[in-house]
């Protein structure tokens, strides 16, 4: 019986640790009903029920939505918008000048080696 209370005992005071570090570690944002000040004092001085109000109450779910994901600039119209006709037919140019410029590299390591007799 005694292991099983300090078995308890320590994952109380791991919850609350992590709920604490959630806390502070928690966008502004993302905060409800307190300030995270409040917030972090009620989670330390009601360790199991604090930290379970943080989490059902206090702290608000990210939504799919919210969460950001990178657009490449080719995909982004954004972007794209604000690319004059000047700038993409400069960009198509060097894009032209870069594959001719590889294509000349190719070229060269393709040529036969030199005269074995030098």
């Amino acid at each position: 019986m005694t292991r099983f209370l300090i078995v308890l005992l320590v994952i109380a005071i791991a919850f609350t640790i992590y709920t604490f570090v959630d806390v502070l570690l928690t966008e502004r944002s993302r905060v409800r009903a307190f300030p995270k000040a409040l917030w972090a004092f009620v989670v330390v001085l009601l360790p199991v029920i604090g930290g379970l109000l943080w989490l059902f109450v206090g702290k608000a779910r990210r939504t799919a939505g919210s969460m950001a994901r990178p657009v490449a600039p080719d995909d982004d119209p954004s972007f794209l918008s604000t690319l004059s006709s000047d700038e993409i037919t400069r960009r198509a140019e060097q894009d032209e000048r870069l594959r001719r410029l590889e294509q000349e590299l190719a070229d060269l390591d393709d040529d036969t080696p030199a005269d074995p007799e030098r």
